[in-house]
C-alpha cells in the first residue's frame, strides 16, 4: 500500500538522456496512470505537470549526458520529481533535492514542491543548509543528531528555541547554518546533545500546554485507509479509483502486463532509434568479422586440407557470434538504476521488463544474422544450396540469441562493466576450448565432460557441421589424397599411384584415383558429430538462451533490489 500511495526521489537524477523532457514524464504517465484513462487524459496529465514543475520551455528538449546536451541540472531534478509524481501521490520522499544546484535552481526545486504540498501531497524531503529564501518556504522543519530529535517545529520559531536554550541566533546569521553550527559543537562535547534533546522535549510540551491544538472532528478517529479513501475522494492518486473506492480498490500495478511490455518497448525503441551509433558499431563489427572470414576462406575445396579449413572456419565463426554479443553487457547496467526506481513503486512488474527486453533485441538480432550468414555461406563455398543457406542463417540467429541471453544474464548479476567484459570473455574462452573443435569429445577427461555439454559454442558448432558434412554423395578424400596431411604427400604423383596399388594388393580390394575413402559421415565420427542431429542441436541453442532470460529474471528478482533500507 505504501508503494501505491507514495513516491520517492533520489537524489541521483536517473534518466534516459536521449529522451525529451516531455517523452520523460508521458512513459512515466504511460506506467503509473491505469489503461481506464485515455491517451489523452494522460497527455493533459502530463501538459499539467509540465507547467506546474516550471519546465514548458524545455518541454521538447532531450534529458541529455556528458556526450549530448540537454536540459540544466534543475531543470532535470524537476523532471526526477514528475516521474514519480505523474500519479500525484499521497505522499512525496525526497532524497536532498537540491544537492549539487545552485542556490536560484536550488530555490526553484523547492517552490515546485511547496506547490506540491498546496494541492494537497504530504512532502517530506532531507535537505542540507538551506538558504535564508528556501527557509521561509518550508512549512515544518526537523532537525536531527545521531538520530535523535533536537528541533521539531516551524522555521519561524527556531530563533525563539535557541535564544531560551541560551545560545541566542545573531540577526545576520543564517539560522538552519548556526543551528547546524551549534548540534555539531554539541556532538564533540562530553554528553553530546543530550541536553538539546531533553530541552527540545520539554520546550515542546510547554508549547503544547500553552496552545492546545484540538484535532478537527472530521479527523479524529479516522484510521489509515479511511484517510487515503478521504485523500483519494479529493482527487489524489490517479488510479482510476472512483470517489467512494476503498484502498483495498487500488491496484498493485497500474496496468496488465501487455500493456506495460508495449510502453518498455516503444521507450527502448525510441531510445535506441536515437542512438543509431550503437547499432552500426555493432553492424560494422559483425560485417568486418565476416568480410576477413570470407576473404581468408574463399571457396574452400572438397580436399582434405579443406576439410580442416573448414572446421576452423566453423569454429571461429561460431566463438565469433558469441563474443560480438559483449555490447549487450552495458545496456543493462546502465539501466540498472533507473530500473530499480521504477519497479521499487511498482511502475511496472519485472516480468514485463524481461518480456520487452527480449523482443526489443530480436529484430536486430535478425538483420545481424542475415549480413553475417549472406556474407559468407557463398563465399566460403560452405554446402546445402539454399536450404543448407537457410539452415545456417537459422543457426547463426540462434547463436547471436543465445549469446546475447548470456551476456544479459550476466549483466544482472554482474555491478561493472570492466568487470562483466573480463568474465564474458573468460567463460566464451572455455565454451570454445570445450566445444568439440580442439579436443573430440571422446578424447575429453571424465571430469570435463560435463563442461563440454554446457558449452553453448558445441551445440552451433555441431549443426554447421551436419549442415555441411550429411551430404552421404559428397566426397573429401579420393585415391592418392589418402596421402595429403603425411609425410608421403611431398612424394611426386606417379609414386604414389604405385603406393595406392600396393595397397589395393596389399588389402585385396581395388582403389583407384578416384575412389572415395572419406565421406562427410566418416568426417562427422572423426570429429565426435554423432550423439545429436542438426535440428536437435538448433532447438537446444534456442532453449539455452531462453533459460538465460529466465536466469537474468531471477538477477533482477532477487538481485537488484535497493539495498538502502
Amino acid at each position: 500500500m505504501l508503494k501505491v500511495i507514495s513516491a520517492y526521489v533520489m537524489q541521483d537524477d536517473l534518466l534516459f538522456p536521449m529522451l525529451t523532457v516531455e517523452e520523460t514524464l508521458m512513459f512515466a504517465a504511460e506506467f503509473r496512470l491505469p489503461r481506464t484513462l485515455s491517451k489523452s487524459k494522460k497527455k493533459l496529465r502530463v501538459q499539467a505537470l509540465i507547467d506546474q514543475l516550471g519546465l514548458r520551455n524545455a518541454a521538447k528538449t532531450v534529458i541529455g549526458d556528458e556526450g549530448h546536451r540537454g536540459v540544466s541540472g534543475g531543470e532535470r531534478r524537476r523532471v526526477s520529481i514528475g516521474i514519480d509524481i505523474i500519479h500525484d501521490p499521497i505522499i512525496l520522499f525526497l532524497d536532498e533535492p537540491t544537492s549539487g544546484l545552485d542556490s536560484t535552481s536550488a530555490f526553484m526545486v523547492v517552490k515546485v514542491l511547496q506547490r506540491i504540498a498546496q494541492s494537497g501531497s504530504i512532502v517530506v524531503m532531507s535537505i542540507h543548509q538551506p538558504s535564508y529564501r528556501i527557509l521561509g518556504l518550508l512549512d515544518r522543519m526537523i532537525f536531527l543528531s545521531r538520530g535523535q530529535t533536537v528541533y521539531s517545529g516551524s522555521p519561524m520559531s527556531l530563533p525563539l528555541f535557541f535564544a531560551e536554550f541560551g545560545h541566542p541566533i545573531p540577526e545576520n546569521e543564517n539560522r538552519t547554518e548556526f543551528a547546524l553550527d551549534i548540534i555539531r559543537e554539541l556532538e564533540g562535547s562530553p554528553g553530546g546533545t543530550k541536553s538539546l534533546v531533553e530541552f527540545n522535549k520539554s520546550w515542546e510540551h510547554m508549547k503544547q500546554s500553552r496552545n492546545p491544538q484540538p484535532q478537527p472532528p472530521e479527523h479524529q478517529g479516522l484510521s489509515l485507509k479511511e484517510a487515503i479513501s478521504a485523500s483519494i475522494s479529493r482527487g489524489k492518486l490517479v488510479s482510476g479509483a472512483t470517489n467512494d473506492a476503498a484502498t483495498s480498490m487500488v491496484p498493485t500495478f497500474a496496468n496488465p502486463l501487455w500493456i506495460e511490455m508495449a510502453v518498455l518497448s516503444k521507450r527502448s525503441i525510441t531510445n535506441s532509434r536515437r542512438m543509431p551509433e550503437l547499432f552500426g558499431i555493432r553492424l560494422g563489427a559483425v560485417m568486418v568479422t565476416g568480410f576477413i572470414l570470407a576473404t581468408m576462406f574463399w571457396q574452400l575445396d572438397n580436399s582434405p586440407k579443406g576439410v580442416q579449413e573448414r572446421l576452423g572456419f566453423f569454429a571461429f565463426a561460431m566463438s565469433t557470434t558469441f563474443y560480438t554479443c559483449a555490447d549487450a553487457l552495458p545496456v543493462f547496467l546502465q539501466e540498472r538504476y533507473i530500473f530499480m526506481r521504477e519497479t521499487a513503486y511498482n511502475a511496472y512488474r519485472r516480468s514485463s521488463y524481461v518480456l520487452s527486453h527480449s523482443l526489443v533485441a530480436l529484430p536486430a538480432l535478425v538483420f545481424l544474422s542475415f549480413a553475417f550468414s549472406a556474407l559468407t555461406f557463398w563465399a566460403v563455398g560452405l554446402d546445402g544450396g539454399f536450404s543448407g543457406f537457410f539452415f545456417y542463417f537459422l543457426i547463426i540467429f540462434a547463436s547471436f540469441w543465445a549469446g546475447s541471453s548470456f551476456v544479459t544474464f550476466l549483466s544482472g548479476v554482474v555491478p561493472h562493466v570492466m568487470l562483466g567484459y573480463t568474465i564474458v570473455v573468460a567463460i566464451l574462452a572455455y565454451f570454445l576450448l570445450f566445444s568439440g573443435f580442439f579436443i573430440n569429445r571422446d578424447r575429453i577427461p571424465p571430469y570435463w565432460i560435463w563442461f563440454h555439454y554446457m558449452s553453448l559454442v558445441k551445440y552451433p558448432y555441431e549443426a554447421v557441421l551436419q549442415n555441411e558434412f550429411d551430404n552421404p554423395v559428397k566426397c573429401f578424400v579420393r585415391g592418392v589424397q589418402i596421402f595429403d596431411n603425411t609425410p608421403l604427400g611431398a612424394v611426386p604423383n606417379p609414386m604414389k599411384v604405385r603406393l595406392l596399388e600396393t595397397l589395393s594388393n596389399t588389402l585385396n580390394m581395388r582403389i583407384t584415383t578416384s575412389t572415395c575413402l572419406t565421406t562427410g559421415a566418416d568426417i562427422l565420427q572423426q570429429e565426435g558429430v554423432t550423439d545429436l542431429s542438426k535440428w536437435s542441436c538448433l532447438w537446444i541453442t534456442v532453449a539455452w538462451g531462453f533459460l538465460f532470460r529466465i536466469l537474468f529474471y531471477f538477477s533482477l528478482l532477487l538481485g537488484s533490489k535497493n539495498k538502502r533500507s
